[in-house]
């Protein structure tokens, strides 16, 4: 295969990777600039004033601060049940028979296959069933909200933390532990000084899965918080009444100080890896081709530039006038208003009351707005009663609708019309041909 043809098929591979990383980090990276917007509303265009102002309102936010100081205490609390909740299960199922296991495995995992609304009502009913039979006052440990939430989180990241140590148990040999116990160790021994130091990896990854699953956690929070609230619940009701690009902030937060963890332990355990090998390969030197890869580190490279993000960042913040970038915007809002909406009519000149007596100046139709429709001059003299106008006769259609709606029409009131003999008509000079004239009938009473 020539080159011209691998370099052909690389670049839909190179295409793929591009969607799926914006994919994956687009609205991340969209969110961030939301936080640096002076916008009341999280958005990126139209693009008003660069501000940290959201940083400043975020941390003046009491509630969610509580929230998130719940949310870390209850984290470190999970951490603290649910990994050696997850070790124990995980060490039973590699002691236990083949027959057992799968049944085992099964009762121990299926937390995890369960809604977390239903773990949430059922924490919440168990405790409070348990407390009654204890005859528990409200301020025990059955009815605390951090306690309850603590529960019934790890009652189903126990089992995620216990898949971790399942597949790090799957490559431990189990001869270590015979050969130290034939040498005279206990069972705690050979699990302090064997087993645990070779679990210290699938502990430290078991911790921070279970510490993000509890802090991210809201079916089952919902219902065992009470009446206190976590930042997933606070985040929840800033939702429903709208929020602003505080909540940005806060991911940003969030979002720099997960990649900061991640690189900082990338680099670590890096290191680790080339003192192994220094000490390998004592006394043998570094080549360049070496000494650049080491040097072109992925991670190396991201925390640079997070460092670089940063310093800009603030550099930027320091040196930028935001009150009067506001006033500019304001001013170029109202112009675009002002070249909108039509150009409203010249202020009238104040009017003076006018003298009791006086008699109100006349105004020719449509001079006033709305055809003079509201002119006050239109009802007459206040407190006048109006003469009564007699009804002029009107011909037959000088009226609107044929003159149908004349009062005249229906005669002096009070008087009884006299009856109108019927007049003969011909057939057919009666609508429809005559067929409802009455005196088709013949006389009333004669029968047919």
């Amino acid at each position: 295969m020539s080159a011209a043809a691998t370099r052909g098929g690389r670049w839909p591979v190179y295409f793929y990777l591009l969607v799926f990383f914006l994919y994956l980090f687009g609205p991340l990276v969209i969110m961030a600039i939301t936080a640096f917007n002076s916008a009341s509303f999280p958005r990126v265009s139209p693009w008003e004033c660069f501000t940290t102002e959201w940083f400043v309102k975020l941390a003046e936010d009491q509630r969610l601060m509580e929230g998130l100081s719940h949310s870390l205490v209850i984290g470190l609390g999970v951490v603290a049940l649910a990994v050696p909740l997850g070790l124990a299960g995980a060490l039973v199922l590699t002691q236990a028979k083949q027959r057992v296991r799968s049944i085992l495995y099964t009762v121990l995992i299926s937390p995890v296959l369960m809604p977390g609304v239903v773990i949430g009502i059922s924490t919440l009913l168990f405790w409070d069933r348990l407390g009654m039979m204890m005859n528990a006052g409200v301020n025990t440990v059955f009815y605390d909200s951090t306690a309850l939430t603590i529960i019934g989180q790890a009652s189903f990241i126990s089992a995620y933390s216990m898949l971790v140590f399942l597949a790090r148990l799957q490559r431990f040999d189990s001869a270590q532990e015979e050969a130290a116990l034939d040498l005279g160790a206990t069972h705690w021994q050979t699990f302090r000084r064997i087993l645990l130091p070779f679990l210290a990896p699938a502990i430290g990854s078991a911790a921070v899965l279970a510490f993000l699953a509890s802090f991210e956690n809201y079916n089952t929070t919902v219902f065992t918080i009470l009446a206190d609230s976590t930042l997933t619940t606070v985040l929840a009701g800033k939702v429903r009444l709208g929020i602003d690009p505080s909540i940005s902030a806060l991911a940003v937060i969030i979002v720099a100080v997960t990649l900061v963890g991640a690189v900082l332990h990338e680099i670590w355990t890096r290191r680790q890896a080339a003192k192994a090998r220094a000490r390998a390969l004592e006394g043998i030197t570094m080549t360049r081709a070496e000494r650049a890869a080491r040097a072109a580190n992925p991670m190396v490279i991201m925390g640079v530039m997070i460092a670089i993000a940063t310093v800009a960042t603030i550099s930027l913040a320091a040196s930028f006038d935001t009150d009067a970038c506001k006033v500019q915007v304001e001013e170029e809002k109202r112009l675009r208003l002002e070249s909108i909406l039509p150009t409203s009519p010249a202020p009238a000149s104040p009017q003076t009351t006018p003298a009791p007596g006086a008699t109100p100046t006349p105004t020719s139709p449509g001079s006033a707005p709305f055809g003079n429709v509201f002119n006050p001059g239109n009802l007459g003299p206040q407190g006048a009663t109006p003469a009564p106008v007699a009804p002029q006769p009107t011909s037959p259609g000088s009226a609107p609708f044929g003159n149908v709606f004349n009062p005249g029409n229906l005669g002096p009131q009070g008087a009884t019309p006299a009856p109108v003999a019927p007049q003969p008509t011909s057939p057919g000079s009666a609508p429809f041909g005559n067929v409802f004239n009455p005196g088709n009938l013949g006389p009333q009473g004669s029968g047919q």
